[in-house]
This record gives structure tokens, C-alpha cells and sequence, in this order.
């Protein structure tokens, strides 16, 4: 059985090096929909995949995007300097920042964030089947667990500015992540 929560952010970016000269050479934002579907071998005791609250890390973890700039590892040193001395939410990370690029990070973390959280009420075996990132009303793309083989970065590539991390209501639980 498969079940689906969706999160909602509002993000600005530039994806370099795409086809699109208004989307490589130009600052722009979106307000994105992100789909997380969930699967398991079988009910808990309530009759449910998992209990929505048991999301809270990658609600925070997704809730990081919101009004934040999301940055290329591989961007130009002035942009970065630039974006960390005017923006106080920046998330960087090593893969460009399109709808393909969010699908896969939100992927590989939210398959880390469950491999990590502790499930008590007689749970199958609990996974992200796919993520699934509206860019706009009439685009998404969608990262399948089959797609984690494109994964050659690791949670330590991720990096959040201080705007970010003192708004987590956990102030340890990315530290936890990365040491797991």
C-alpha cells in the first residue's frame, strides 16, 4: 500500500547550464508542491502505512526550502558570496537546483530520515517509494527509489545556513542525520 503527504514551499534558484537562457542567467522563484509517497509490506495497528505525525523530520527538513534560496555547489564564488551576504535562508547542495535536482535530494533524505526514525506500532517495512516536485502548475518531475543509483553526494553535501537551522524546532536532528 502506498500513501502520499504533500508539502508545500515557496523557493528562488537559477538552474545553470539548462536550455532555457531566461531559467541558466536568471534569479527566479517558484511555489512548489512537493508529493512524498510512502510505502509499506503491510498495516500498523492503527490500520495505516505509518502515522503522518512520524514525518515531522522531513516536514522540517522540506520546510527548509520555504522563502529560501536554493544554491548550487557549483555556482560562481561572487553569486555565493553574494546570495550568503544578502539572504538569510540559503540551502547549497551539490546538485543544480531543478525539479529533478529537488526530487532526488528530497529522495535520498527522506529514505534516510525514515531508515532513522523509530517506528512502535507495528509497522511493515516502511519506504519512500517516489517524490514528486511541482515546479509549476503544468510541470513535476519525480525521483523513484530505483533513481537512489544517481545519488554521488552524501547528507554532508547538504549544507543550511544559520537562517534556517535556528528555526528548526529540533536544534540536533541534521547533525543526528549526518552521523547516523
Amino acid at each position: 500500500m502506498i500513501i502520499r503527504k504533500l508539502f508545500k514551499f515557496e523557493g528562488a534558484h537559477i538552474v545553470r547550464n539548462c536550455s532555457s537562457q531566461q531559467c541558466r542567467e536568471n534569479i527566479h522563484g517558484h511555489s512548489y508542491i512537493v508529493e512524498v509517497f510512502i510505502r509499506s509490506d503491510k498495516l500498523d495497528r492503527g490500520c495505516m502505512v505509518m502515522d503522518f505525525s512520524l514525518l515531522d523530520k522531513v516536514k522540517m527538513f522540506i520546510e527548509s526550502f520555504d522563502h529560501t534560496y536554493s544554491l548550487w555547489k557549483g555556482e560562481a564564488e561572487e553569486l555565493k558570496h553574494f546570495i550568503y551576504k544578502y539572504n538569510r535562508r540559503v540551502a547549497e547542495f551539490p546538485l543544480s537546483p531543478s525539479a529533478e535536482g529537488f526530487a532526488l535530494i528530497f529522495l535520498y533524505v527522506i529514505d534516510l530520515i525514515l531508515k532513522n526514525t523509530r517506528f512502535e506500532n507495528g509497522e511493515g517495512n516502511i519506504e519512500v517509494s517516489s517524490v514528486r516536485v511541482h515546479e509549476t502548475a503544468t510541470g513535476y518531475a519525480e525521483a523513484f527509489r530505483e533513481d537512489l543509483q544517481e545519488v554521488h553526494f552524501s547528507v554532508r553535501d547538504i549544507h543550511f545556513s544559520s537562517g534556517i537551522t535556528e528555526q528548526w524546532k529540533t536544534a540536533d536532528w541534521w547533525e543526528k542525520l549526518i552521523n547516523a
